[in-house]
């Protein structure tokens, strides 16, 4: 099965063009689906992250404090690279099982992995596909999402790879700044491209 590596930066609508890839009937494989997943009580990624963080980090429930790491992770990269070398691992080895299923039943799946190029992950799709966006608009929508100021969505912002950077890794690009029309529109000239990619 052809698979496409989807990423974007924050606020580009990542997660708009996947429900429109996934109402096509393609298969969508949620990286940030999965890192809920890996970290849930019970999972071995939660007392290690615990450990490395403080008992603090997980509430009375035993339930991961997702803003709170992530507010700590963004000022601090050394924590946040500690972070990573927990997860990644469990991600990718968890993203290449579901990949792999041979249930799927379809001609192409998408891989949603918000950091794919910044952890190189390249490897593990056949195609990259960047949802890009103005950044003036990546911020009013991560502020208006996430419930934060323009100074914490300019760090998140500013901790992930560069726009220009992103575009040129593309094999494809959705440029996401209008309607949804025209975004549904898009996403359907590349769902007829990979049909045809997929068939070959």
């Amino acid at each position: 099965m052809l698979k496409i590596g989807l990423t974007g930066g924050i606020g580009s609508g990542k997660t708009t063009v996947t429900e429109l890839f996934s109402s096509l009937g393609i298969p969508i494989i949620d990286a940030d689906l999965i890192a809920r997943e890996v970290t849930a009580p019970g999972q071995p990624a939660l007392p290690e992250i615990s450990r490395l963080f403080g008992g603090q980090i997980v509430d009375n429930s035993g339930q991961l404090k997702r803003r709170e790491l992530r507010e700590i992770i963004f000022s601090n990269p050394e924590k946040r690279q500690q972070l990573e070398a927990i997860l990644h691992p469990l991600i990718r080895q968890r993203i290449l099982e579901k990949s792999s299923d041979a249930s799927h039943n379809a001609p192409y799946c998408i891989l949603s992995i918000p950091l794919l190029l910044e952890n190189h992950w390249q490897s593990a799709v056949e195609r990259v596909l960047v949802i890009d966006t103005p950044v003036q608009q990546q911020l009013q929508r991560t502020m208006l999402r996430d419930h934060i100021d323009e100074k914490s969505a300019r760090a998140i912002l500013g901790s992930q790879m560069s726009r220009q950077d992103r575009l040129q890794a593309a094999d494809d690009t959705i440029e996401n700044s209008g309607s949804i029309d025209d975004l549904q529109e898009k996403v359907q000239q590349l769902h007829l491209k990979y049909l045809k990619l997929a068939d070959t």
